[in-house]
């Protein structure tokens, strides 16, 4: 099977591909001599939410304070 690299340098798998490897939606991709390797992986909604806030750089006081001010807002 071949996949063709876009100019946007996006790549679409056949869909025989991603369905062997079940419904994923997200890939961990790696180079390993000169290979692409694609590593199926399931997102748990927790560690979306854990990394959203690392990247928004929150931390369990600012989670807290939010919490708080909704509460209020009630």
């Amino acid at each position: 099977m071949l996949a063709k690299l876009s100019s946007k340098n996006q790549l679409t798998l056949p869909k025989s591909v991603t369905a062997a490897v079940a419904s994923a939606e997200y890939f961990d991709v790696m180079v390993r001599d000169g290979q692409i390797i694609l590593t199926p992986v399931r997102i748990q909604l927790g560690d979306a939410v854990r990394a959203k806030l690392a990247e928004l750089d929150l931390g369990e006081a600012d989670v807290d304070a939010a919490l708080a001010w909704a509460r209020e807002r009630r």
